[in-house]
């Protein structure tokens, strides 16, 4: 592990957002304690099949790992409800080329859990039968929840996909991140096969003016790094189609 990653105790990172405290997940969730609700953003799931029907062969293991990864988080905190905030599927005929089990999976996923999806670009309508209930945007307490960001007080958001370069002894280490200035919150993208905007870019910089601090998923923790810490990304790197 990079020593810009080294972690500096053992108590978990919590993020204040407008007055509330939430903890930030290395698997890429954030979990809500006071409302036992457990955030996700951003699953895209069967990118990989849609790359192949263009031709692009990507192992057909997207979903199932993102899937895993939820699962392993509702199992962790137990949550009461589950936010998913947006592009939960790739495309629009995604549920299409879900297999039986994966389809199971979900429905498992959206019976246990007051499940709500959150409308994304990707996916404006969810299908029914996977369960859960669809919704273009919602507001609990002093918090928001929307797919793509305003920059609202109090707004948790995703799609732009947030990470961070770190300088580290030997290299530097690129992670996937939460990004938030206790405003706003920016979540990571869980989805197995997406990537990552750099935080230092202007997508970024128009939402935090004053500054940021990035939450930078480890291995096995999260760490707490200020912007003025990070690297850019060279110009190739920094593109990202979302």
């Amino acid at each position: 592990m990079s020593s810009a990653l080294a972690p500096a105790s053992a108590a978990p990172v919590q993020i204040q957002l407008a007055g509330e405290w939430l903890v930030p997940s290395c698997l890429g969730g954030l979990w809500w304690p006071v409302e036992k609700t457990l955030i996700v953003s951003d699953l895209h799931l069967e990118k990989g099949s849609s790359y192949a029907r263009q031709g692009q062969m990507l192992p057909p293991y997207d979903t199932n790992a993102t899937l895993t990864a939820v699962e392993t988080l509702c199992r962790q905190y137990r949550p009461m409800r589950v936010i998913s905030l947006g592009d939960s599927f790739h495309d629009r005929s995604a549920e299409l080329r879900l297999s039986a089990t994966a389809t199971q999976r979900i429905q498992s996923l959206t019976m246990a859990h007051d499940w709500i999806w959150v409308e994304g670009n990707h996916d404006p309508a969810p299908p029914r039968h996977l369960g859960g209930e669809a919704s273009k945007g919602l507001t609990l307490g002093p918090l928001s929840f929307r797919h793509e960001p305003t920059g609202a007080h109090g707004e948790i958001a995703g799609h732009l996909h947030p990470a961070a370069k770190v300088r580290g002894r030997a290299r530097s280490v690129r992670r996937r991140c939460f990004a938030s200035d206790g405003d706003r919150l920016i979540m990571p993208a869980l989805g197995a096969f997406t990537g990552g905007l750099n935080v230092l870019e202007d997508a970024f910089q128009s939402l935090f003016s004053d500054g940021l601090m990035a939450f930078v998923m480890g291995a096995d923790r999260v760490f707490a790094l200020s912007d003025r810490s990070l690297l850019r990304d060279q110009p190739r790197a920094s593109r990202w189609r979302l």
